[in-house]
């Protein structure tokens, strides 16, 4: 989505950019995992089928992604930016009849950062930037019945089951975004920046030190 394409946004502990051609290689490594892949629902691609990948999901009107970095490696000087990725997250908006129905998806890749609140803090970050730059009112996410931990954490969200499909083996939540959520995405929020992504990658260790003043809140 061109949309994004020079957004960065800063979190707590995260920093979202925009998926470029230099962090293929290192996602296409990701996804030769069985685990992800069986995550995710994934199949495997060849390096230039995720190129090719990457440039649709940049220039589709209907694919937001970004990719998931470390903030505090990503700000260290002499850190390439590809070493400091941990995983994506993306919003599909796949009913043409309606954009304002938005395809959820986040992938916390390396195993390290998992059960740390990473996952739910993106996913609060994009929620909000869907709603409030895209004008989603309704989230949807699909989820593979053994992977019980984003389940888990989607209904700490307050996403609600709405199928089962056995022969795909997932399960569908999803959330309207009214005027509470609205409020609470809002709310949760208000310590994301959002920057001009190619100014601030000249600019990262004045960016750690800026945060490092900001209190932090490290529970799941």
């Amino acid at each position: 989505m061109k949309l994004n394409e020079n957004t960065l946004m800063e979190g707590q502990r995260v920093v979202l950019v925009p998926y470029n051609a230099e962090h293929v290689p290192r996602y296409h490594d990701w996804m030769k995992s069985p685990e992800l892949q069986q995550l995710t629902a994934s199949e495997p691609l060849t390096l230039e089928q995720e190129y090719n990948m990457q440039r649709s999901w940049r220039e589709d009107d209907d694919k937001c992604t970004f990719i998931i970095l470390d903030k505090q490696r990503w700000a260290e000087g002499g850190v390439e930016e590809e070493q400091c990725m941990i995983g994506d997250v993306n919003i599909f908006l796949t009913d043409r009849t309606d954009a304002t129905l938005a395809e959820l998806e986040i992938m916390i890749a390396e195993a390290a950062y998992r059960g740390r609140g990473i996952g739910k803090e993106v996913t609060s970050m994009m929620m909000c930037y869907g709603v409030t730059k895209l004008g989603i009112k309704k989230f949807q996410v699909k989820i593979g019945l053994d992977n019980e931990v984003s389940i888990a954490m989607f209904k700490k969200l307050q996403f609600h089951q709405v199928s089962v499909c056995k022969v795909f083996k997932e399960v569908t939540l999803e959330m309207e975004v009214n005027e509470l959520v609205r409020t609470k995405l809002l709310s949760d929020n208000t310590h994301v920046k959002e920057r001009d992504y190619r100014q601030t990658c000249n600019s990262k260790q004045e960016l750690l030190s800026q945060g490092s003043s900001e209190p932090r809140n490290t529970k799941n």
